[in-house]
C-alpha cells in the first residue's frame, strides 16, 4: 500500500476514534450520572416500578454501548499500531491484502472478508 494511502487511512482512523472516545465518555458521564441517583435522594427514585423497570433497561444497554465502543477503540488502536509496523491491510488469518474498498468501510478491520465469513459461521480451521 502507498504512504499516501496509509497517511489517509490513519487520518481516518484518528479522526473516528476522536469521535468514538467523546461518544463513550458522553455515555460513561451520562450512566454515572444516573446512577448518582441511587444515593439515596428520594426526589428522584422513581415511583412506578415500570419506572424502575425502564431505568434499569436503560442502565445495561447503556453499559452495553460502552463496552462495544471500547472493543471498537481498541480495534483502531490495534489498526493504528499495524500502520506503524507496515502490516496494515493485511488479514489476522491468512495474511492476505484486505480488499480497500472493506478497509474504507470499516478501517480497523482485522480479517479479509473470506476469513470474516468463516469465522461468523463458526467453520475456522484453526
Amino acid at each position: 500500500m502507498k504512504a499516501s494511502e496509509l497517511a489517509q487511512f490513519k487520518k481516518n482512523l484518528l479522526a473516528i476514534r476522536e469521535k468514538l472516545v467523546g461518544n463513550v465518555t458522553f455515555m460513561e458521564n451520562e450512566a454515572l450520572r444516573k446512577s448518582g441517583h441511587d444515593s439515596g435522594d428520594l426526589s428522584h427514585v422513581p415511583i412506578h416500578m415500570a419506572d424502575v423497570g425502564t431505568d434499569n433497561y436503560d442502565r445495561d444497554l447503556t453499559i452495553g454501548l460502552i463496552q462495544n465502543g471500547e472493543e471498537e477503540l481498541r480495534a483502531i488502536d490495534e489498526a493504528l499500531e499495524k500502520i506503524a509496523n507496515k502490516t496494515y491491510g493485511n488479514c489476522d488469518e491468512c495474511d492476505k491484502k484486505i480488499l480497500k474498498a472493506r478497509l474504507q468501510a470499516r478501517p480497523y478491520v482485522k480479517c479479509c472478508i473470506d476469513c470474516q465469513r468463516k469465522e461468523e459461521e463458526g467453520t475456522d480451521e484453526s
